[in-house]
């Protein structure tokens, strides 16, 4: 790659407050940028997951013109890897500056040749290197459009979930904005202990809320005082993202999750936002059908990989069969083990 720029650009990697804020600044002002390029996330991920993280970018003439999140997982289970990044939907460069864009890229290849590792992995949403590898069979995010007419918001929903919705607004459920982080997760805990699937610490969800604050929103839905659902949801420009979301067995008779993420929509509704966005789900899978139900429509993420040494394009996710054996295990461990073991295999995970 010719990545040779005229003197006004200069490749540096975030190190201090001020530099955040500068980052930050640019990223809310980027088209293509999402609420995963925050700066914060590299607090969040070195203080929760302890993953060195390298975040890139480019000033052009004293202004920055494009930024890069990177974060190094290594695993000797898993691999070696530069991440655009890690537990999240979205990630690789953004900006519109070609040149910018250029010296991203050749600077993330030189920093993967000194870490030595086997890939570099830019979370996508469209594929715009041809000399890398993508993967866009997988993954498919859910966005849409919304309101804040709560009302038209309802009628946008498809008859049958939104019968489904209308039915949860009579049985008995509250929803409260909780500054509660481990009452959520709780709830997610024990969702993806079913789903057989690790779960993060308690200490990731605390950090999310305490490094993002009032655009880190956590929602509890209870019964007769008990949490059955929750989700903590990110706010970015007029967007809105619930993210980790999930609720007891007792849940789903309740129609707990509809109702939860109807609430969701509708608050979101009436702060400004103007886009729902449902995050991403595997093609075949039960979240997969669930957004399709709510009327959004699968777009596939574009992820793209360098690969070093001839290697395939990784498979860790838990539709690979070699998983299938573990996560049927997974399932049967009791809450408290679950919730033990899993904070240290899903740091590696991504």
């Amino acid at each position: 790659m010719n990545a040779e720029a005229p003197s006004s650009y200069l490749v540096r990697e975030l190190s201090d407050a001020a530099g955040a804020a500068r980052w930050d600044r640019f990223v809310n002002a980027c088209p293509n940028a999402t609420f995963l390029h925050r700066a914060g996330w590299k607090t969040v991920i070195e203080e929760s997951f302890r993953h060195q993280s390298h975040y890139i970018y480019v000033e052009r003439g004293g202004e920055i013109a494009g930024v890069l999140p990177l974060v190094h997982m290594k695993s000797r289970i898993f691999g070696n890897a530069l991440v655009s990044i890690p537990f999240g939907v979205y990630g690789g460069p953004a900006g519109e500056d070609e040149m910018a864009l250029r010296l991203l890229d050749a600077h993330a290849i030189e920093l993967g040749e000194r870490l030595d590792v086997d890939h570099i992995e830019y979370r996508t949403a469209r594929a715009t290197r041809p000399d890398w590898v993508t993967k866009a069979d997988l993954y498919f995010t859910f966005r849409r459009p919304i309101v804040a007419d709560a009302e038209r918001n309802l009628a946008s929903i498809p008859r049958k979930q939104r019968a489904v919705v209308r039915q949860s607004l009579k049985n008995g459920l509250e929803a409260a904005i909780d500054d509660d982080a481990d009452a959520i997760h709780a709830v997610y805990a024990e969702s993806v202990r079913n789903l057989g699937t690790p779960v993060f610490a308690r200490s990731y969800f605390r950090n999310l809320k305490r490094v993002f604050g009032n655009d880190c929103e956590l929602l509890s839905i209870r019964k007769d005082g008990r949490v059955v659902s929750g989700v903590l949801s990110f706010y970015f420009r007029d967007e809105v993202l619930p993210y980790y979301g999930g609720g007891v067995p007792e849940a789903r008779k309740l129609g707990a999750a509809d109702f939860m993420y109807w609430d969701v929509m509708r608050r979101a509704g009436e702060r400004g936002c103007r886009i729902f966005d449902f995050g991403r789900s595997k093609q075949g899978t039960g979240a997969y059908s669930f957004k399709k139900n709510w009327g959004f429509a699968p777009e596939p993420l574009q992820y793209q990989f360098r690969l070093r040494r001839g290697q395939d394009v990784p498979d860790v996710n838990p539709l690979n069969p070699k998983y299938r054996l573990m996560i049927a295990m997974w399932k049967r461990l009791p809450l408290p083990v679950a919730n033990t073991l899993g904070p240290f295999i899903v740091r590696s995970l991504g």
